[in-house]
C-alpha cells in the first residue's frame, strides 16, 4: 500500500475518532503508531502540559523514548520542552551539533542510538497543548512534506485534547487528563510485573501488554490495573511478547 493510501486512510481514521465520547489518550498513542508507520522515524512520544501547567509524558512508542523525555523535563530543557514553550519546530537533524545546547539530553540520545530528532507544537491558536516529538536512528532527514505530516498528525491530537475542553467542563476534563497521567504510572507498574514474570526487558512486556491489549479489545490502563492487582492471568499477556504489531 502506498503511503498516501496510508496517509489517508489515517487521517479518516483519527477523524473518526473524534466522537463525543472518545478517550483523547487513545487518540494520541493511535497517533503515535501512525506517526512511526507514515514517516522515516524509529520511535515518537508526546509531551502534554497538566493543569498545573508541568509537562508529563502521555505516550510513547519505546521506552528509550519516554526516558529522553523525561530527562528533558527533569532538567527542564531540550527541544521537545523548547518546541512547546515557543510553540515553534525544533529540528535537530545531527545530534552531534547539540552537545553543546542540550549536552545531557544529546548524550543520552546518542547513547540511545539516535541521530536526530523532530519537535513539533502541539497547539491550536494561542492554545499550547504539549509537543509531539520524533526520533530516528538512521541517516535519512524528514523531508518538508515529512515535517508537514508530522505537524498535521501533532495537529489533530492537539484539537482531540481541545475538543474534549469544549465538550465538558473544564475542570472535568483536566481532571480526566489527570487521570490518565496517573494511569501512566499504573502502566508502568504493569510493565514492570511482567518484565519480572516473562524476564523480558521494559519495551518488551510493555509491547506483550499493549498488543494483548488491542488483541482483546481492553483499554491499556485497565488491562494494567488489572495486572497490577492480580485479577489476570498473566501468562496470557506473555503469550504477546513475541508477537508485536507494526
Amino acid at each position: 500500500m502506498s503511503r498516501e493510501r496510508r496517509l489517508v486512510e489515517a487521517f479518516v481514521q483519527l477523524a473518526d475518532s473524534l466522537v463525543e465520547e472518545y478517550d483523547p489518550v487513545d487518540v494520541v498513542q493511535e497517533l503515535l503508531d501512525r506517526a512511526v508507520d507514515l514517516l522515516p522515524v524509529d520511535t515518537a512520544a508526546v509531551l502534554l502540559a497538566g493543569a498545573d501547567g508541568e509537562l508529563r509524558v502521555l505516550a510513547s512508542t519505546s521506552e528509550a523514548t519516554r526516558w529522553l523525555e523525561l530527562l528533558q523535563i527533569q532538567a527542564q530543557d531540550g527541544p521537545c520542552v523548547q518546541s512547546y514553550r515557543s510553540c515553534e519546530r525544533v529540528i535537530v537533524e545531527d545530534l552531534e551539533e547539540a552537545r553543546d545546547q542540550w549536552p545531557a539530553f544529546a548524550k543520552q540520545a546518542l547513547l540511545e542510538g539516535f541521530q536526530s530528532v523532530y519537535a513539533l507544537p502541539m497547539r491550536l491558536r494561542m492554545d499550547r497543548v504539549g509537543a509531539l516529538n520524533l526520533f530516528s536512528t538512521g541517516d535519512e532527514h524528514l523531508t518538508e512534506d515529512d515535517v508537514l505530516i508530522g505537524q498535521a498528525l501533532a495537529d489533530i491530537a492537539s484539537i482531540a485534547i481541545l475538543q474534549a475542553r469544549m465538550l465538558a467542563d473544564h475542570k472535568t476534563v483536566n481532571g480526566q487528563l489527570q487521570v490518565a497521567l496517573q494511569g501512566r504510572i499504573v502502566i508502568e507498574q504493569a510493565k514492570g510485573i511482567l518484565a519480572a514474570q516473562g524476564d523480558l526487558d521494559p519495551e518488551a512486556a510493555f509491547h506483550a501488554l499493549r498488543g494483548y491489549a488491542r488483541h482483546t479489545r481492553v483499554r491499556l490502563p485497565d488491562l494494567a490495573r488489572a495486572v497490577v492487582d492480580r485479577t489476570i492471568d498473566t501468562s496470557q499477556i506473555l503469550a504477546h511478547a513475541d508477537h508485536r504489531e507494526p
